[in-house]
């Protein structure tokens, strides 16, 4: 079985969560360590507010659908099953096209074979267009983007690893690499590169063991996966590999790559063209040791080109991959005109070269012409925790003042002064929310495309 896949990369520094995004990394769940994003002064709380607005409206939109996903199948099937998971809408749970246009919204483009696919406004979380979004398929390497976003903020950049035997073992045959020697020590910097420009399994690995292992590394991938409510996804492997029972889908591929680009390290890994890689220490005649490095280029073909295929305009990442199994798979962020747009495709029947990246082109082509002019068929779910006590999916909350009437009156009938404390409080908070929303929504996207601009 044949393994290919490519990411992006960049220097690794320290995370920054875009504001639009409530925090994935809830409070114990073991998911938050060093290297994250750990501040817990005004921009904490500023956070908290937007969580809190987030899920309102969450809850205000899906209303209590049921959102349990099926149970993962060990291959995918010929067509799309009729019931699928409803996260992030009932409409997003229909097999087939979801779209629906307004007065002036272009049609979507023709040329389209991907057995699913998801368009999304970064943002706002609008699903603008969708095709069998939560089909259960073999994700490849694009699971890459869920093993970065889990283990990332746990292993600072500077820390080094001189790589064991074991490390290395368990890789699938025909895994994709990226040249990670037995005996050489590496930063988690250049194994990070190495994950993300060249999908190295043999970087994964590594990173794995640093870990606390592989078995460990997929716990916490899947515990990860269900507090971002991707419940589609059922992680069996780290790397991608095709493996029995290994799933996810285009929307939880989404919701990945969304939480992952919360972070600056993950931001900048994902956008990088090229970068030198670490080579093997060799010895000359007198016995001096000299170790060289190598470039190593993101075979992201709409960040870094192809023949006859140009690199897209605003292109800043994410993550691409194949296997024999997956067929090509890809999730790409752009902007353009000051919005931000996520498009996942999964395997395309089309076979001509670079199907994956032409589909997804003409996806964002579509999406920036029509976003304001179609109404969203669904949205990106807000993290499990996000949400009133514990935040179960499709739980409402009290919103505006209806919540604050009904917190007023919990404390043993009357308008007691306790109960008018909290209506006003409860009121403030959702004023207070607001605004800060409205304020921080700006993701750090341009300065972003800035840098790749430079030589």
């Amino acid at each position: 079985m044949i393994q290919l896949h490519t990411p992006k990369a960049s220097r690794n520094q320290e995370t920054g969560r875009l504001s639009f995004i409530p925090s994935v990394s809830l409070p114990g769940t073991g998911l938050r360590g060093r290297g994250g994003d750990t501040s817990r002064t005004a921009g904490t709380a500023r956070r908290t507010l937007l969580v809190a607005s987030a899920a309102l409206l969450s809850a205000a939109l899906t209303g209590p659908a049921a959102l349990a996903a099926p149970t993962p199948r060990t291959s995918p099937t010929v067509a799309p099953p009729a019931r699928m998971s409803t996260v992030g809408g009932a409409r997003l749970g229909q097999p087939g096209t979801q779209v629906e246009l307004a007065g002036g919204a272009p049609v979507l483009p023709k040329e389209l074979t991907g057995r699913s696919w998801i368009v999304a406004d970064a943002e706002s979380g609008d699903v603008l267009a969708a095709h069998n979004a939560h089909w259960q398929l073999p994700p490849a390497s694009t699971l890459k983007m869920l093993f970065a976003d889990t283990v990332l903020p746990k292993l600072p950049k500077t820390r080094t690893h001189k790589v064991a035997p074991a490390d290395l073992a368990g890789m699938g045959d025909g895994s994709s690499q990226v040249g990670v020697k037995e005996n050489e020590t590496y930063s988690v910097h250049d194994l990070w590169l190495g994950v993300f420009l060249r999908s190295g399994n043999d970087a994964v690995h590594v990173l794995s063991a640093m870990n606390g292992g592989v078995a460990q590394t997929v716990k916490d991938m899947n515990a990860h996966a269900q507090d971002l409510q991707a419940l589609d996804t059922h992680v069996v492997s780290p790397d991608g590999y095709d493996a029995p029972g290994q799933v996810s889908s285009a929307y939880d591929l989404t919701l990945f790559a969304r939480s992952g680009l919360q972070k600056k390290d993950f931001r900048e890994y994902c956008s990088t063209v090229r970068a030198q890689f670490p080579g093997e220490t060799k010895k000359d005649k007198k016995g001096k040791a000299t170790r060289g490095s190598f470039e190593i280029q993101n075979t992201d073909r709409l960040l870094s080109g192809d023949a006859g295929l140009p690199v897209y305009p605003g292109i800043a990442g994410v993550k691409n991959g194949y296997t024999t199994h997956a067929g090509n798979t890809f999730t790409g962020v752009a902007e353009r005109g000051g919005r931000v747009l996520l498009v996942t495709v999964m395997n395309p029947q089309n076979t001509e070269r670079d199907e994956v990246y032409k589909e997804t082109s003409r996806l964002f082509d579509w999406g920036f012409q029509a976003a304001g002019k179609v109404r969203p068929v669904g949205e990106l779910a807000a993290p499990r925790g996000a949400g009133p006590a514990g935040g179960e999916p499709g739980a409402t909350a009290p919103a505006g003042k209806g919540g604050a009437a009904q917190a007023a009156s919990t404390g043993g009938g009357g308008s007691t002064g306790m109960g008018i404390a909290l209506g006003i409080a409860a009121g403030a908070l959702a004023v207070l929310a607001a605004a800060a929303f409205l304020v921080n929504r700006r993701w750090p996207l341009p300065d972003l495309m800035r840098r790749r601009s430079r030589p």
